[in-house]
């Protein structure tokens, strides 16, 4: 008998978020809240007493809860109207938003991460708090990150690899106006067409082009 309760207490009736779980302090809402949370999320039902019954919790508790829950905008309580029946539903979007909020900001933490990665890997060292400043400078400054590293790739493939050349290449970049991997390109086939250019005209033989 005591196995087949302990098999049954195995069961995983309950689907839980990972990311719900490992975040939830971030969208401000504490342990019993996130219990009554779960709950609701699997069940999509809204009956207090059961979840009091279920949860054993005070009835009060568990309406107070639902009350903070709402409140911080994580849950929102609608009326639908079946076979003229009104009765109460949960509605999860405001949670399902402030979970997106957070997961786009840990892709763009991770994105930052990458580009002082790459600064560190072409160095071979770790970046000091001042250069951490002068790459933040950059980005508050208007540099996209692509534009960032396409100046490091150029310092580097020159053989100068330190944040004033780096610096000095961001600047002359936007004075030309250039904004991304593209501008770059154009402006280097540019230079490349009146260099050759200039070269032909230092080359010309103008004297054996003269009137005769």
């Amino acid at each position: 008998m005591l196995d087949k309760i302990i098999d049954l207490l195995q069961i995983r009736d309950f689907s839980i978020s990972k990311f719900l779980i490992c975040n939830y302090k971030k969208i401000d809402i504490d342990d019993s809240e996130l219990i009554v949370l779960i709950y609701l999320l699997n069940t999509n039902e809204f009956y207090p007493k059961r979840i009091s019954q279920e949860l054993d919790l005070d009835l009060s508790k568990v309406m107070e809860i639902i009350s903070s829950l709402s409140e911080k905008k994580i849950i929102e309580i609608k009326t639908t109207v079946q076979n003229n029946i009104q009765s109460e539903y949960i509605d999860f979007y405001c949670l399902y938003e402030k979970l997106a909020f957070i997961y786009l900001n840990e892709d763009n933490k991770e994105t930052q991460t990458t580009l002082y990665d790459n600064f560190e890997k072409e160095f071979g060292r770790a970046l000091s708090p001042i250069e951490y400043e002068l790459i933040n400078g950059w980005k508050e400054s208007g540099f996209s990150d692509e534009l960032i590293l396409s100046a490091l790739k150029e310092a580097v493939f020159n053989g100068v690899s330190n944040f004033r050349y780096i610096d000095k290449i961001l600047f002359e970049w936007k004075k030309k106006g250039i904004k991304n991997v593209n501008d770059i390109d154009k402006n280097r086939k540019e230079f490349q067409r009146k260099k050759i250019e200039s070269k032909q005209l230092f080359d010309y033989d103008w004297l054996s082009d003269s009137d005769e």
